[in-house]
């Protein structure tokens, strides 16, 4: 496979699963306002954009609004919904010879119906679009594409942003500590409350849900399946390995996150948790980065061989 085809796939991957997960976190962070009538809007707001890796910072006090503007409909800022739907749509043409029609028409749908903006009444059920063109983007590669490396690249870059996705939507949880129904809130955005009420049978304590998202080896969008799923397509990918260790790069440093999330316990990783999550967000960071170099690497120059060399 072409290396720029499998970067496209890759990123494909990626920004259908940030657009959801951003969609995800701005749900959360503004129920968790409406819950919490005490909470400084400008601090919170400034929190979130932090969370999201956004270098905006204005003089002037931030509200609901401006951030559903910034990370919401803004095309130019990298963190938003709509840059993430257009990148993936033109990530698509460029492997247009690979990507299904299906899946080419559903991104170039998405991304033609994307709204310039969106009343705040109806935030949520914007919120609830993006889930839904995304959950169809991916159903289509998952039904209807055979499981061979193309896929793998995909799922790769759905894996590396789950993981990520779900450690910005914990690192949420310290913007409103004193909101009590926040985990539940949480958990919903999610999807995981019934998954989560399945399997513990009862209202979410902190340290069972925080459990349940970050350590549990069933649910999707924990962190560690999320974890483990990328380093299985890093070894159907590239099966080579040797005797001592792990020579991959991308592998060693999302194993090392995902033993520690295996055998520390969740007390210790709540008692700093947004240390833990900056910690996932790095190394998922460095992860795409190794990617990039070993299976992307576009700056490589040609390097002309004599016949006698």
């Amino acid at each position: 496979m072409l290396s720029r085809i499998a970067e496209s796939l890759f990123w494909i991957g990626r920004y259908v699963e940030r657009s959801d997960g951003t969609a995800r976190i701005l749900d959360v962070h503004l129920q968790l306002l409406l819950e919490d009538p005490w909470i400084d809007e400008d601090t919170a707001c400034r929190s979130l954009l932090s969370v999201m890796g956004s270098t905006y910072t204005p003089d002037a006090e931030l509200t609901r609004e401006d951030v559903m503007t910034i990370l919401g409909f803004d095309r130019e800022h990298s963190a938003s919904i709509g840059f993430a739907i257009e990148a993936a749509r033109e990530n698509a043409r460029r492997a247009r010879e690979i990507v299904s029609t299906e899946l080419w028409e559903c991104l170039n749908h998405t991304n033609a119906k994307m709204p310039k903006r969106v009343d705040a009444n109806k935030a949520h059920d914007f919120f609830r679009w993006v889930r839904e063109r995304a959950a169809l983007a991916i159903g289509i590669i998952e039904s209807a594409t055979t499981h061979d490396e193309a896929w793998q690249f995909f799922t790769l870059g759905r894996s590396i942003e789950r993981a990520d996705m779900t450690a910005r939507l914990l690192a949420t949880r310290t913007i409103t500590e004193a909101s009590g129904p926040s985990w539940t809130t949480i958990l919903r955005s999610c999807g995981a409350y019934e998954a989560y009420l399945r399997t513990y049978r009862g209202v979410p304590s902190t340290l069972n849900a925080a459990e349940f998202l970050l350590t549990d080896r069933l649910f999707p969008r924990s962190v560690l399946f999320s974890a483990s799923r990328a380093i299985e397509s890093l070894r159907e990918i590239d099966p080579a390995a040797g005797r001592a260790g792990v020579s991959d790069e991308a592998q060693r440093l999302i194993g090392q996150v995902r033993s520690e999330l295996e055998y520390r316990s969740v007390s210790e990783l709540l008692d700093n948790l947004p240390e833990h999550m900056e910690n996932v967000q790095a190394v998922m960071s460095a992860a795409s980065d190794a990617i990039r170099l070993k299976f992307f690497p576009t700056s490589a120059v040609p390097v002309w061989i004599g016949e006698n060399s």
